[in-house]
């Protein structure tokens, strides 16, 4: 399978005509100023300078949240721009994130003349009440609508949804993760909130009147919604916004983040908890007790096993006074594991194996 880079062109504030409780694009892609076709252009070229890989697949993503808000002039410029990298065989594709309420024929004809594959939409919530709450100025409707027509017009669809907002529970997340499989789109990204700066909902936390969730909690819920979606079939390509100088740790000088729950690896977090249940789940099926055992996975999902910092290898020995091995075999399929039991305690093997052989006799 051929390698596939994404070239980043940020877009803020751009078009967006609400000003969500959360959100201040500038921090969050580092820009402080509005970008030009030029702009676009060099980004574009350096990506291009650097990636050394030339078979593989390079596509162009028009982020920032409202790319169809945009001018339209705007949008032909930039579109045109990226399409004449992929007239010279030079990208693959163009991706673009949007507003669900800024999705109609006109718009998706033009996309599709420029050849963008993929729509992003910033969903956020399936809680009317919270979008509202969250001053996005569409409805869930607006998501359904919007997502039936980019798919009938041969897009890829993908869907934005955040974790922790305000007033929000993680009944509502469920329940936005499972209208969003309904949906049918081809891959999501999941956000824990962050409390930015030159927010509304950081001058809600300073008040007291907003509390993020904790990393733990963040995980949990997480680690539920990966779930769902895989079951589906449904990438979950972010977990997480992605680290930059201005989205880092709070307490390290020039960090944007002012609370929330920031990790620089979240999402191995919730991929190795993941991980972590799968494989206790599996020893408990045992039904003896283990001291050691050997569990065998590919070798693209190693880290993950292990856990960060080699949290899992620990937990386990804390939790089941078990030592756990693990070997790497590409004969197992990614995301699946094969267990041996390397030694059981003593004390109940003899219990076992009595229960084995008087099963059944009276």
């Amino acid at each position: 399978m051929k390698k596939q880079y994404v070239i980043p062109v940020f877009v803020p504030h751009l078009g967006c005509p609400n000003d969500c409780i959360f959100c201040n694009q500038r921090s969050i892609s580092g820009q402080q100023k509005m970008i030009t076709g030029e702009d676009v252009r060099k980004t574009i070229n350096f990506y291009l300078d650097n990636i050394k890989d030339k078979e593989a697949k390079k596509e162009v993503a028009f982020f920032g949240g409202s790319f169809t808000g945009i001018e339209e002039e705007k949008q032909e410029e930039f579109l045109k721009i990226a399409y004449e990298y992929i007239k010279q065989g030079k990208i693959n594709s163009i991706r673009i994130s949007t507003r669900p309420d800024y999705i109609n024929k006109k718009i998706l004809k033009r996309l599709k003349k420029y050849k963008v594959e993929t729509i992003e939409l910033g969903v956020q919530s399936a809680n009317d009440y919270i979008l509202k709450r969250c001053n996005r100025g569409h409805t869930f409707e607006d998501v359904k609508k919007a997502s039936k027509l980019i798919r009938w017009y041969g897009f890829k669809l993908g869907h934005q949804m955040m974790v922790g907002l305000p007033e929000s529970t993680r009944i509502d997340e469920i329940n936005t993760a499972k209208e969003l499989i309904k949906l049918k789109p081809k891959m999501v990204r999941i956000y824990p909130v962050l409390v930015i700066k030159n927010t509304k909902l950081e001058k809600e936390f300073l008040e007291e009147k907003y509390t993020p969730l904790t990393v733990v909690q963040a995980v949990e819920t997480c680690k539920e919604l990966v779930s769902m979606f895989n079951k589906k079939g449904i990438e979950v390509i972010r977990v997480g916004l992605q680290n930059t100088d201005e989205i880092t740790d709070p307490n390290i000088e020039g960090s944007e983040v002012v609370a929330g729950p920031y990790h620089p690896a979240f999402r191995q977090l919730v991929e190795s908890g993941l991980w972590y249940d799968a494989i206790v789940a599996r020893i408990k099926q045992l039904n003896v007790k283990v001291k050691k055992v050997e569990v065998i996975v590919n070798p693209q999902d190693v880290n993950n096993v292990v856990g960060h910092k080699r949290e899992n290898v620990e937990k386990l020995k804390d939790m089941y006074t078990l030592d756990m091995i693990v070997k790497q075999d590409e004969k197992v399929k990614p995301g699946k594991l094969e267990l041996e039991i390397l030694e059981k305690y003593p004390e109940f093997l003899e219990d076992y194996k009595w229960r084995r052989e008087n099963y059944g006799k009276k």
